[in-house]
């Protein structure tokens, strides 16, 4: 899939917003926050993993691209694992 043509935050750091030519997809924080792709939220190899709790106020510190398939997004609670690609993105927005 291909990457976003444009990719924003919010002023307030808790809205990402990634606009494809079907049309803008907005994503809160907390929700790219405990559906974190990480293996700490989603375990290793298929097993443990943990939803984070608590994270309702959680911002977006920082967002790095990836190649063209996936961000890195750094959170205000510290965490910074997991890649985002483009196509778990859109399903987050279909969730």
């Amino acid at each position: 899939m291909d990457a976003p043509a444009e990719i924003r935050v919010s002023p307030d750091k808790r809205i990402l917003t990634l606009h494809w030519p079907q049309g803008p997809i907005m994503l809160t924080a907390h929700l790219l926050r405990i559906n974190s792709p990480s293996a700490e939220v989603k375990g290793h190899f298929g097993q443990g993993g943990v939803t984070p709790v608590g994270k309702e106020n959680v911002a977006i510190s920082a967002l790095e691209g990836v190649g063209n398939y996936a961000l890195k997004i750094t959170f205000s609670d510290g965490h910074r694992t997991g890649l985002y690609t483009w196509d778990y993105l859109r399903n987050l927005n279909n969730a």
